[in-house]
């Protein structure tokens, strides 16, 4: 394809010697900035009749209306063979109303061949009557021209006759109940399964978290394998003192016999230590602008970053792509709430410290975990700091319970100790970035946290998070997990006796606890009992600090599977296509009926289990013959929305598209198909399924589509947000997310292959 310009207010492109066999597609487009609502552009002239154009200029009498392609452009396109005889047209305007008559625009005909306009490309000008003066629009004109193959035509007028066939579920309801399909269930025998669901198990991904504490999994202290200081608080709050130590290695684990010999004394600065990168892969230092702390916006891949400098006035324009993520990785409100917090909260509120309070064997941790969980998921930098995977650390796994008591000053001083070098840990990080940190700790007296305040003066903002258990059942089965899984028990063999020295260790905090009053505070209040709890607020305000209530609200620890699945194979996944509404093909309603039959048999004692579809009809299909359960769909569960890509095979995206095809291979999480959706948008408007699964308390089992499964699924298995686009999610396999105080549990289950 060739291309032609000019000067002139108008654009032209296309020159073809009409041997290349195919068609001509022609786009005629007009653009004015002065925006005329009251006024449509048409074309007349030679006009196209049912493929062919006729090219007698005594037909005067047709005119094909333009549409609108945006405020200020409007188009008019059509396919004519690529020898076609000499087109002779004008455009016209007519108004709204069809009252006024329309008006010609000036000069002679216009003239096209082969796709060129004949004499070159002219603005198209218009006289307008007045009541006093004439008035005179300037449109601007350009012809775009292309030759279309007959494949990639009968493809687009196949997709076009798909798009206009009515939904086969059109009336199903947003919600019904026991609904049985209208056909029966034939070809049974071919969606049959074996009776032990143990046949269909294949193996996950990645490895389940359940059975590993959930303190090994948080944030080791950043200094280890490098000689620093680290600072102790006196228990008043008074100013931190030093306190020399080395960690020597790297690879130790919390649970390593001699691990309280590890440490020596040293003379490195701490700050001097870089830190871990963030476990999403997100983390880097803020950028700086003239020697100023500087705001910085991730628009998306390839996009400018505007960067406002502490003491500018204006924004700066830095047309390179750059790694820094000041601001949260993530779209929509998180985004905006991110930018307002930056742009017009206090220095220390930019950064969030979540400080756990409460007795030990009280969900703090797991607690601790899960909305650490949630937070990365939105795209906040965030790190979970477990003070007692320090304390073995520091001090060996071997602690007994005397060294827990409030009366014992070498232990009340050992363990604030520990608690400064976290809470110093935690305070670096958000110096180079971070964004919530997550101070895991009894942090049972006043003191204690009063120390905490001190430290975190003029740097981060602190709310208390304190965790309240009064049901002895509950708290008599997390002792017994301690014990099993704890390093601080690992080498205890009789487990009685692990349990006689964790109830005295209990009963040491109890004598000191002191119930929080001061500053903000969240106090959860037996919400892990079963029956709903309560919550109780106090001074929380801003955008971060109410979706973590509002999630903590909704959280609980009720044991109960997730079931995530794929629709059953689409006639559009035959063909390669992305996005669409098709209906399911043949191994599709297979799999739709092979669904029901495991629903059946894993659910059958589950009376208040639910499905949860999309509202496209792909997915509403593979649910239909599932009977006996609620089902409610959900549009935030469509799939990804593709946009001006709709329908196209990645091959034809790659083929027409390139730098699309190219921006999308560089960063699928934050590329945005033109007019579409990127994975980002796509975990913002997924909050609240994230929101009502954590809520929900019976089964749920979730019929949607590749894209959101990944993100879904990401969160359960805490994957990082870089990961999510790769995340192996395929058809007719179901992924069963098994959620308790234990942790998360996966297992797959391929029905089909």
């Amino acid at each position: 394809m060739g291309g032609g310009s000019s000067k002139s207010p108008g654009s032209v492109s296309g020159d073809f010697d009409g041997d290349g066999g195919g068609q001509l597609y022609v786009s005629l487009k007009i653009e004015n900035l002065n925006i005329r609502d009251d006024l449509i552009p048409h074309v007349f002239g030679s006009i196209p009749i049912v493929g062919s154009w006729d090219s007698s200029r005594s037909v005067r009498l047709f005119s094909l209306c333009m549409e609108r392609e945006s405020a200020l452009t409007w188009e008019l396109s059509f396919v004519v063979p690529p020898n076609h005889g000499t087109l002779v047209f004008k455009f016209l305007l007519k108004s709204k109303d069809m009252e006024s008559p329309y008006v010609v625009e000036e000069g002679e005909d216009r003239l096209l061949t082969g796709g060129k306009l004949e004499g070159g490309v002219r603005a198209a000008v218009f006289r307008l009557p007045g009541c006093c003066d004439e008035e005179l629009l300037e449109y601007r004109v350009f012809v775009i021209a292309d030759i279309v193959s007959p494949f990639d035509l009968a493809a687009s007028w196949r997709a076009y006759k798909e798009n206009l066939r009515p939904s086969t579920v059109r009336g199903v309801p947003d919600i019904c109940i026991n609904a049985a399909p209208e056909g029966g269930q034939e070809n049974v025998s071919a969606a049959s399964l074996e009776l032990d669901l143990e046949h269909y198990v294949v193996p996950s991904p990645t490895c389940s978290t359940a059975d590993v504490y959930a303190a090994n999994l948080t944030e080791a202290p950043r200094s280890l394998g490098h000689n620093s200081v680290f600072t102790k608080c006196d228990a008043s709050g008074g100013s931190p003192k030093s306190s020399e130590v080395e960690f020597h290695t790297a690879n130790h684990i919390a649970s390593d016999k001699n691990i309280g010999n590890m440490l020596n004394p040293s003379k490195v600065s701490l700050n001097s230590v870089m830190a871990n990168e963030g476990s999403d892969g997100m983390f880097s230092p803020l950028v700086k602008q003239g020697g100023q702390r500087a705001l910085s916006v991730d628009l998306g891949f390839g996009s400018p970053r505007f960067i406002k400098s502490a003491t500018a006035s204006g924004f700066l324009c830095d047309l390179k792509y750059s790694e820094a993520k000041a601001m949260p990785a993530a779209a929509g409100a998180v985004a905006a709430a991110a930018v307002a917090d930056q742009m017009h909260g206090p220095k220390e509120d930019q950064c969030l410290a979540i400080v756990l309070v409460g007795l030990p064997a009280r969900g703090k941790t797991f607690t601790a975990v899960k909305l650490t969980r949630y937070l990365r998921w939105l795209g906040h930098e965030t790190k979970h700091f477990n003070v007692g995977k320090y304390r073995r650390l520091k001090h060996g796994v071997n602690q007994a319970a005397e060294f827990f008591r409030g009366d014992n000053p070498e232990g009340v001083e050992a363990r604030n100790e520990v608690a400064a070098l976290a809470m110093d840990d935690m305070l670096s990080w958000m110096q180079e970035g971070g964004q919530v940190g997550i101070f895991d700790a009894t942090n049972s007296t006043k003191q204690r946290r009063n120390m905490i305040m001190k430290m975190a003066e003029g740097k981060c903002k602190i709310i208390f998070l304190e965790t309240i258990c009064n049901d002895e059942r509950i708290i008599e089965r997390n002792i017994r997990l301690k014990i099993q899984q704890s390093p601080d028990y690992e080498e205890e063999t009789d487990f009685e006796a692990g349990m006689r020295d964790f109830k005295e260790r209990l009963a040491n905090y109890e004598k000191v606890y002191e119930p929080v009053e001061e500053g903000s505070y969240v106090k959860m209040i037996d919400k892990v009992s079963g029956n709903g709890g309560q919550i109780q607020v106090n001074n929380i305000s801003g955008y971060l600090p109410g979706r973590i209530v509002f999630f903590l609200v909704n959280t609980h620890l009720t044991p109960r599977p997730i079931l995530l699945t794929r629709h059953g194979e689409s006639q559009d996944n035959v063909r390669g296509r992305i996005g669409g509404d098709a209906i399911l093909s043949e191994a599709g309603e297979v799999y739709s009926r092979k669904l029901a039959n495991f629903i059946n048999k894993r659910l059958k004692s589950e009376k208040t289990a639910s499905i949860w579809t999309s509202t496209l009809q792909r997915t509403i299909l593979t649910a239909t013959p599932i009977v006996g359960f609620p089902k409610i769909q959900w549009r935030a569960l469509e799939e990804i929305n593709a946009g001006a890509c709709d329908g196209m095979t990645y091959e034809e995206i790659k083929r027409n598209m390139p730098e699309e095809y190219e921006s999308r291979q560089k960063d699928k999480l934050r590329y945005r198909y033109p007019r579409g959706e990127s994975y980002l948008d796509v975990i913002q408007r997924l909050e609240p399924v994230i929101i009502e699964l954590e809520r929900q308390r019976a089964p749920v089992v979730v019929i949607s589509h590749q894209a959101v499964l990944r993100a879904l699924y990401a969160y359960f298995a805490d994957r990082p947000l870089k990961e999510i686009p790769q995340i192996e999610v395929p058809l007719h396999t179901i992924i069963e997310i098994q959620m308790g105080v234990t942790g998360v549990q996966e297992k797959r289950y391929k029905l089909m292959d």
